[in-house]
């Protein structure tokens, strides 16, 4: 008998408990008292009236108690017969255990054919809101676990918004599955689906089987339908395969297989239109993208991430949910790479699928870097930085080359608690074999360029700290002056063609490193003075609450490099500030001012209110006064807000002050009981659809509205603020703080 009331709560619990991954509505408390059970191996029984038969059955009647080490039975009348084999009990039949309540008519327990059987039942879990009722419930030691004509839902007695009906569960015996007959599934008291037969997990080990669907409507895609199906085909691999039904461009194939292993994992997502009925000649349209990272052993690591799409505005059309519909670049790059206490190495293959009629871009292919370092003494130091490269180009127009750099360098770094002075002085040697042609359109380029150039450095910073608190003895100031002397010789490199470089904004981070473009291709020469300074306030935990960083460069000399000839003796006075007013407010704002002019060239600022992930509001701008061209001035509203405990609503609008017309709005509305919620959400954006010749288009706006239903206790449900993270924009906090 012990071993059967074990089983029963186990597989009963399986079946409808392994599901629960969301938070219910606080389920109905019953009493259960665990230091009543019985001992071990020991069962009592307790009633008001008791009568033996020839020893060997017993009948009892009135507040019939039956006690095991792991569960309760109270009932009206209980015989037990077979001495204590069988056991049958009627009445108002109460069971109970610490996960599970079950009401019946009848019990009648077999421990010669390890049956037990529990008529016109009604259930409920202790833990989760799941309850529902069976006509039959059938235990077999052999056979494993039916019920008959049985419900469930996780909605609370007299709500029940939504429940689910089968003629017949099946729960074999070691079974992860379990088989449901002719199930209905209702909303409101309404039949909305019926499915002949499915399978369900009775572990809480992953399954094979549907998830939730996608359904959605967008001028672009029309109405649309996408079920995954999921398969779980080992416990280190699986798959999951989503047909998409598109009213506007047919049938979508998506898939996705995972893999996972000790010291690798990987995944590989295929996507397939094999005819596009919204195109003119019915085109096939295709996305994939494989992503492996690992360890070879323990210091080798093997990294790759290949991407690529039939055409230029497959993201725009169709959506992706790993690149953005504003992304020119897709990834394509695999490396090998060795990391030691002194020695790094690493060879990468750099590609990219580029989007639209953007510059073609050089591929490294491949692109080898090794670092070494060690001491020579308690104060000196030794570095070297080289690298090799061989970078490639399809255009006609541009030379393919070959580059090898060289950088030692030598310096003395002095840490101490109250700051840091370091010295530093390096040599920059690189070599070039660049394949020109008679089409390449930069004449003074030279086939081999061998350059060499020095540098010196001295750098210093302090940390002052404020020994009284402030603001009401509740923060630790601290001011970090901080300086730099920067000394590069000049070589002209108008004989190199640009490979990897680009110039860098003038953020107070980029200040400090003495460049100004990224890459080899051109080492600007420098005779320059960095000045800048950091103020914290620390609270009492150590967290910092404010940070407030200012700095500017001093030139000394102009430079004589022709890509960076400057127009003033000064850079751009940059500056960052963050700050966490309180538990809810957060403030983060970065600026360059061109010191000729006054005038701000770059800003961005961000505000945000929150009390939690559905709590929030958000304001944010966004300022660049010359963008290829082109002025940036955009402002931007995000919000997640509760209107009562059963509604919410999420909401972003951005919009484009310079061309004064809205970019992206975006509007989501969720009802949320505490058995099943329903998304509706509304987007109008830019389409950045690409034309015939590869522009982008910047008129034609793309509007859309999806739905999403959730039943709990058979689904998961995210936080409201995953809605804010759809769209072009999209939601993103302002700034962390340590």
């Amino acid at each position: 008998m012990i071993k059967l009331i074990s089983t029963i709560t186990l597989s009963v619990s399986a079946f409808f408990v392994s599901a629960q991954t969301v938070d219910l509505c606080v389920p109905e408390n019953f009493d259960f008292d665990p230091t009543l059970l019985a001992p071990d191996k020991q069962i009592k029984v307790s009633s008001d009236a008791a009568q033996m038969i020839q020893n060997r059955s017993a009948l009892f009647n009135g507040n019939v108690s039956i006690t095991s080490p792991t569960s309760m039975i109270n009932a009206d009348v209980a015989q037990i017969d077979n001495n204590g084999k069988q056991v049958i009990a009627s009445g108002d039949v109460l069971y109970r255990d610490s996960a599970l309540e079950v009401e019946s008519q009848g019990v009648e327990l077999n421990s010669d054919l390890k049956l037990l059987q529990m008529q016109d039942t009604e259930y409920q879990f202790k833990e989760t809101s799941g309850r529902g009722s069976a006509n039959l419930l059938s235990l077999s030691g052999e056979q494993g676990l039916r019920l008959e004509h049985v419900t469930f839902t996780t909605c609370p007695k007299g709500g029940e918004d939504w429940k689910m009906a089968a003629s017949e569960i099946i729960i074999g015996k070691d079974s992860p599955f379990g088989e449901a007959y002719n199930t209905k599934f209702y909303l409101g008291g309404v039949p909305v689906f019926w499915l002949p037969y499915f399978a369900f997990p009775v572990t809480a080990e992953r399954q094979s089987g549907l998830l939730f669907p996608n359904i959605g409507s967008s001028s672009s895609t029309g109405a649309e339908y996408e079920q995954p199906v999921y398969w779980n085909i080992a416990p280190n691999y699986d798959a999951t395969v989503a047909p998409r039904f598109m009213t506007n461009r047919g049938v979508q194939l998506k898939t996705e297989f995972r893999y996972l292993f000790q010291q690798n994992q990987g995944e590989l997502q295929l996507e397939y239109l094999p005819e596009d009925t919204d195109t003119t000649s019915n085109d096939e349209r295709y996305f994939y993208r494989y992503l492996h990272q690992g360890k070879i052993s323990k210091n080798w690591n093997l990294n790759v991430d290949f991407s690529g799409i039939s055409d230029d505005n497959y993201i725009v059309d169709l959506g992706s949910d790993y690149y953005n519909r504003a992304d020119t670049h897709l990834y394509r790059q695999a490396g090998l790479s060795y990391y030691s206490s002194n020695l790094d190495f690493s060879i990468q293959f750099r590609d990219f699928d580029v989007v639209g009629d953007h510059p073609d871009v050089y591929r490294a292919l491949p692109e080898m870097k090794l670092n070494y370092d060690t001491d020579l003494g308690e104060y000196l130091e030794f570095n070297l930085a080289s690298e090799a490269a061989y970078f490639e180009n399809k255009l006609d127009s541009k030379p393919n080359a070959f580059r090898v750099h060289i950088e030692p360098s030598l310096s003395i770094p002095y840490q101490r608690a109250w700051g840091e002075l370091l010295a530093e002085v390096s040599v920059l040697q690189t070599y070039y074999e660049q394949e020109l042609s008679p089409v390449t359109p930069v004449a003074q380029l030279e086939e081999n360029v061998s350059r060499t150039i020095g540098q010196g450095r001295l750098y210093g910073s302090l940390i002052f700290e404020n020994e009284d608190l402030v603001l009401d003895n509740q923060f630790m100031l601290t001011i970090e002056p901080k300086a730099q002397y920067l000394y590069t010789s000049f070589e002209e490199q108008d004989n190199i063609g640009l490979y990897d470089t680009t110039p860098l904004l003038t953020t107070f981070n980029n200040l400090f490193r003495g460049q100004e473009f990224t890459g080899l291709d051109r080492i600007n020469d420098n005779n320059q003075f960095t000045l800048g300074a950091t103020a914290r306030l620390v609270d009492q935990q150590n967290r910092e609450k404010l940070v407030l960083s200012i700095g500017q460069i001093f030139y000394l000399e102009d430079s004589k490099l022709i890509s960076s000839v400057r127009e003033n003796n000064r850079s751009a006075l940059a500056a960052e500030f963050d700050w966490q007013v309180n538990q809810r407010w957060f403030l983060h704002s970065d600026i360059q001012v061109a010191t000729q002019t006054q005038k701000v060239e770059r800003s961005s600022f961000a505000t945000e209110y929150r009390i939690d992930d559905d709590k929030l509001i958000q304001m944010n701008h966004r300022f660049i006064r010359d963008l290829s061209g082109e002025k940036i001035n955009q402002f931007g509203v995000s919000a997640s807000w509760p209107i009562n405990e059963s509604w919410h609503w999420v909401g972003r609008w951005y919009r484009d002050a310079e061309l004064s017309r809205t970019t992206e709005s975006f509007a989501g509305i969720q009802y949320e009981s505490c058995c099943w919620a329903v998304r509706v959400t509304y987007q109008r954006n830019l389409s950045n659809r690409f034309d015939d010749g590869g522009l982008r288009t910047t008129d034609e706006f793309d509007s859309g509205i999806a739905l999403q239903f959730v039943i709990k206790g058979i689904g998961s449900r995210k936080s409201n603020s995953d809605m804010l993270e759809q769209g072009m924009f999209g939601y993103r906090q302002p700034y962390v703080l340590n």
